[in-house]
Parts: C-alpha cells; structure tokens; sequence
C-alpha cells in the first residue's frame, strides 16, 4: 500500500549545486511544496538569482563545497536565518569525460573532492544536527553510472558508486532515529553535463524537472532508491543477476560504450566550467604537486 504524502511546508532544504539544472529544478520544486530553501553553489550569483525567483525567504549564496569549513559555516548561516536543517540535498558534482589513461590527476582530484568528499562532509553535517532533533531527510544525488560502468568516465563512475555505497550504509545507520536518506540515480538528462553525449539506447534522456518531481515525491513517502525513468530499476536489478557476458551485452546495447565518443565541441563550455569548479581543491592539488616535486 502506497504511503500518505508528508507535508512538507513550512521545512528548511539545502540544495547544493542548486544554481542551475537538476539542483536548481529540485529547489523550484520544494519551494512549490511550501519548502524554504538555501542554494549554495560556486556561482553565487546565480544562487542569488535562482533563490530569488523562488520568492519568500530563500536564501542564495557561494559555496565551494570542498572547503569544508566553508561548507558547515554556510549551514550554521542557514540554520541561523532560516531555522533548523530539515533537508540537505548533496546535489554539487561534476562529469569530465576522457579515458581513465588520459585523464590527469586534476581531474582525478577533482571529482574525487566535489562528486564523494563534499557528500561525506554534507552527510556528516546533516546527521549532525538532524539526529538530535530526531527528524531530517539527507538526499544524495547519485546516477545510472553508480551502478553501471561507462568508457570515458571511470572517475566519475566510481565517486558514484561510491555515493551509493555510502548512501546505503548511512540508511543502515539511522533506522530507528527519524533521519531519512534518499538516493537518486538518474540516467543522462538534458543538462549541460551531459552534452554532448549520445543518448542512451532503450531510456530516454530525462528533464531536470522529471527529477526533481521524483526526488520530492520520494522525500514525500519515503521512498529511498529513487530510478529516473523508472525503467532504469527493471534493466540494471535484472542486469545484475546475469551471467557478465550477458551483463556486458546489455550495457553495449544501451550505447554505454559510445559516451566516450561525445561531441567535444558541444561540452567544451561544460568541460572548462568543471575544470574552475573546486578552488579550494586546487589548493590541495598545488601543495600535492609542490610536496612531489
């Protein structure tokens, strides 16, 4: 039996990376739900500009979310002003896309510190103060690439596994304390981090807006494996079960081979956007490379 929708008026969410595409379609969506929100993103005029076309008392700022004192400092300002955390949407990551032997250890690093660090760091915090109050939802933006594998984008393919991963143990965790986790786990949408890249065979691209619809309901039942289309749920859990020639069939016939094959022209804004997208990881970058030098 399906579950009675929670209200959710009158909640407090973060929503990093919320400044434009599947962040900023999920903060549209919560404020549509009586939500107030606070979008943090690097962009922090665009953060500014997204929060206030939600209206009310939303909140825009800049966050670096691999600057981790940054991070939990922009949640006490949060908190501070709004009220108590009631959701922390860990949406802020990046998808560069190049052979694993080609990809430099920037890149590397890079992802490594926005896709898994700062999720770790976010998730910490939200526990934290959810715990105590015995309610909360933390939801972690993951993807179709948590649970499949694609040429040209092994980094990003293992800091989503990695957020599964972590997702699933945070739920074990928490039963019992009133703080709820959701995992989402979208195939490519039409954003700018996925331009470029060749649609997927069998499931179709998906609207930021689809997302954020499923994200919300999810946090509204409960729910936590959250699948968009829903079809992705059926082919890769009966995927999974197969023997691996089979499994590695289905993932070429979906085209997950052609990713690596993406139209660089169409993701060169995208790519030198995420290459400036963590500054306070470049510094860990430099003092890595000035320590082996």
């Amino acid at each position: 039996m399906a579950k009675t929708p929670r209200s959710l008026t009158g909640k407090v969410a973060v929503v990093t990376g919320g400044a434009r595409g599947i962040g900023q379609a999920i903060a549209r969506r919560l404020a549509r739900e009586g939500v107030t929100v606070a979008i943090g993103d690097l962009d922090g005029a665009g953060a500014e500009a997204a929060a206030a076309e939600l209206g009310g008392r939303s909140l825009g700022m800049a966050l670096d979310v691999t600057d981790r004192p940054a991070f939990a400092a922009f949640l006490d300002e949060v908190e501070r002003r709004l009220g108590p955390l009631d959701i922390l949407v860990n949406n802020a990551g990046i998808m560069p896309l190049a052979p694993l032997e080609d990809e430099p250890d920037a890149s590397v690093t890079r992802q490594l510190e926005i896709n898994l660090h700062a999720v770790i760091f976010g998730t910490q915090e939200a526990i934290r103060r959810m715990r105590p109050r015995g309610t909360g939802h933390i939801v972690n933006i993951a993807s179709l690439a948590g649970r499949a594998g694609a040429p040209g984008l092994a980094t990003y393919c293992a800091t989503k596994h990695a957020v599964i991963g972590l997702t699933e143990t945070v739920r074990a965790e928490l039963r019992g304390s009133g703080v709820e986790t959701v995992i989402v786990m979208p195939g490519f949408a039409s954003t700018e981090l996925a331009a470029g890249v060749p649609d997927l065979r069998f499931v179709p691209r998906v609207t930021p807006e689809q997302i954020a619809d499923a994200t919300v309901d999810a946090i509204k039942t409960g729910r936590f494996d959250v699948w968009v289309p829903r079809r992705l749920a059926v082919i890769i859990t009966s995927a999974a079960v197969a023997p691996r020639p089979l499994r590695e069939w289905v993932s070429r016939a979906m085209n997950s081979s052609k990713v690596v094959a993406a139209d660089r022209r169409a993701r060169a804004a995208y790519e030198a956007r995420a290459a400036a997208s963590a500054p306070h990881a470049e510094e860990v970058i430099a003092e890595e490379e000035t320590a082996s030098a």
